[in-house]
């Protein structure tokens, strides 16, 4: 039982090692996952405000050859009406000029509508494109700076990372579990000692009598208090003095 409480306990000293690693990095992480996202985020949005103005610009294009196409066949039905022969035939140019002429006007109209859409698009994607360029420029500065921190200490986290991998293959796979659950819960502190009669993780006092079945180091203990798991001052001194 020594030895399981001995190895638990080496395995939190390594993960409070590699927590001082992780806060060097400060909130460097998540302003570099946030910039990326905000950036992502405006791109999306301006790629589709292209997409946009692309096929605003595609259908005037074919709007323009549709209108020149039917003012051919204005020019050609009104030409005709000239050489018509009867009310009938004269009825029936009549109203392809008509809705020939409708045609034109609609697809006029929507015609301007795209070219006001477009110059929209144009204007909402220049405003953009500035916040785009400093928030890339702001991402490039703070990666630059994480990526300091991490190089500063990759050997020794690496280091830590492989004792940490030995250390917790040695854990039983049910302590483990309910190890890395508490770590979650307790910010990292899963496994701590007893200093002054109190638990060092909450400070609040556990019971004499607790204290010594814990100093018997005969099973695993929680604080009633904070739910950390609870190792005996001798051995929490013995496992520190090898580290």
């Amino acid at each position: 039982m020594i030895n399981r409480l001995t190895t638990l306990y080496e395995l939190q000293l390594i993960d409070d090692q590699l927590d001082v690693l992780e806060e060097l990095r400060g909130d460097l992480p998540l302003t570099v996952n946030d910039l990326t996202s905000q950036i992502q985020g405006i791109q999306d949005q301006i790629d589709a405000k292209e997409s946009e103005k692309k096929e605003s610009i595609e259908t005037r294009k074919n709007n323009e050859e549709e209108i020149e196409r039917l003012n051919a066949g204005l020019k050609k039905f009104k030409a005709q009406l000239y050489q018509v022969r009867n009310n009938k035939e004269y009825d029936a140019l009549t109203k392809e000029i008509d809705h020939s002429e409708e045609q034109v006007e609609k697809l006029e109209i929507e015609n301007i509508e795209m070219e006001d859409l477009v110059e929209r698009l144009k204007i909402e994607i220049e405003e953009m494109s500035p916040q785009l360029i400093l928030l890339k420029e702001d991402l490039k500065v703070k990666e630059a700076e994480l990526k300091k921190i991490i190089k500063a200490n990759e050997r020794e986290e690496a280091k830590l990372n492989e004792k940490r991998e030995k250390v917790a293959a040695q854990v039983r796979k049910s302590d483990y579990n309910t190890y890395m659950r508490i770590r979650k819960a307790c910010g990292g502190k899963a496994m701590v000692t007893i200093i002054r009669s109190a638990c060092s993780g909450c400070h609040n006092v556990v019971p004499p009598q607790r204290q010594l079945e814990i100093r018997q180091n005969k099973r695993l203990f929680t604080c009633e208090s904070c739910g950390r798991l609870l190792v005996s001052p001798h051995i929490a001194e013995d496992v520190g003095n090898k580290m």
